[in-house]
């Protein structure tokens, strides 16, 4: 019988590290942790903070079509059994377009859409009847945001084609949640903000990563389709169901 595995992008950090940590304590049912992310020895370093799970810390740079052909090798020759897909990978730079660079802008729509998009074709054939697969998308999936223009395209995209997906697995009994988060505080916004001071309203409703996870857990568990975890953000996705947009 094959192993039953969980799949992390974005693991070495924030809330991919975090959804690692919460699955290898609570979802008894995944024997095998497969960590992605770019900085092998940060991979390292925190699976052995694993204690449960088998893991696999897997260095690739997603943003690279080579590492989609690594990955698709691996699968193909371990045959493993992906019980939950978690794509955390994500990267974002705030401030004008014109004011960030061109590779800024592209790299955001590399890592969030495409990158997302590729690995979830390579995963899906590995995957059968029950299992979950987690979108980590944003808040800002809902409206066109000044001075965040292209993360939060780029998030638009993740949840529309994720919408999309949700439809098309049903009859494979797949289930897809969607997880939007506002402000997280983790090591993205640092980078995302590069000394620049926070928005105050972003400030003001910023959360822990932990209840995130817990609640995108527990709702991809419920095979809901969007996880929305706490008030502000939940009204500010009811205001996206109301108000024009432009």
């Amino acid at each position: 019988m094959s192993k039953a595995v969980a799949i992390i992008t974005g693991a070495s950090s924030g809330m991919g590290w975090e959804f690692v940590r919460q699955i290898d304590r609570n979802m008894h049912h995944i024997h095998e942790i497969w960590m992605i992310a770019r900085r092998e020895d940060r991979l390292n370093l925190l699976a052995e903070n694993v204690m449960r799970c088998n893991v696999r810390c897997i260095c690739l740079d997603l943003c690279r079509k080579s590492a989609w052909e690594q990955l698709d090798r691996i699968l193909e020759t371990e045959q493993p059994d992906v019980r939950m897909l978690v794509n955390a990978a994500g990267v974002g730079r705030s401030g004008e377009f014109a004011g960030i660079t061109r590779t800024e802008a592209v790299n955001m729509i590399d890592l969030n859409a495409r990158a997302l998009t590729a690995v979830t074709h390579t995963v899906l054939p590995y995957m059968s009847k029950h299992s979950r697969i987690i979108q980590m998308c944003s808040a800002s999936a809902f409206f066109p945001q000044k001075e965040f223009s292209v993360y939060a395209a780029s998030k638009t995209f993740v949840l529309r084609f994720s919408m999309a997906l949700q439809a098309e697995l049903r009859d494979r009994c797949i289930a897809v949640t969607i997880v939007c988060p506002g402000p997280v505080d983790t090591e993205f916004l640092e980078i995302a903000n590069k000394g620049r001071s926070y928005n105050p309203f972003k400030k003001l409703v910023m959360v822990k990563p932990e209840p995130v996870v817990r609640k995108a857990l527990i709702d991809a568990g419920n095979k809901k389709k969007l996880s929305i975890y706490g008030i502000p953000m939940k009204l500010v996705y009811a205001a996206s169901m109301l108000l024009p947009h432009v």
